[in-house]
């Protein structure tokens, strides 16, 4: 069991920069992929990014590639989400997510694949 809460969100301008961060406990973060996903008002929750158990590989949905940056801490027991160049269309509760298994090899952009989920953190951008 993992238990994530995130941080970070807040109020930027177009153009702007935020670093979210989502600390872990439990002692299988280190071995499990983690997930960003955002979820906009009426709309359903759609991936945004994801990291290997070790850091070593990561995976991006179009949308973001480029502007958004995920990492991890294992030490820290952290993983982070840098995102710039925000635009509006950015704006979304912000979810960190812990892949349901343990060290595996594909990175998963469905949200069935992850069972432990943050409280999310809200990031609004303004044009």
């Amino acid at each position: 069991q993992v238990q994530l809460a995130e941080s970070g969100g807040g109020l930027v301008q177009a153009g702007g920069s935020l670093r979210l961060s989502c600390a872990a406990s439990g002692r299988t973060f280190s071995s499990r992929a983690m997930g960003w996903f955002r979820q906009a008002p009426g709309k359903e929750r759609e991936f945004v990014a994801t990291i290997n158990w070790n850091g070593g590989r990561t995976y991006y949905s179009d949308s973001v590639k480029g502007r958004f940056t995920i990492s991890r801490d294992n030490g820290k027991n952290t993983v982070y989400l840098q995102l710039n160049s925000l635009k509006p269309e950015d704006t979304a509760v912000y979810y960190c997510a812990a892949d349901r298994d343990v060290f595996r090899t594909s990175l998963n952009v469905l949200v069935s694949e992850y069972n432990q989920w943050g409280q999310g953190t809200q990031v609004t951008v303004s044009s």
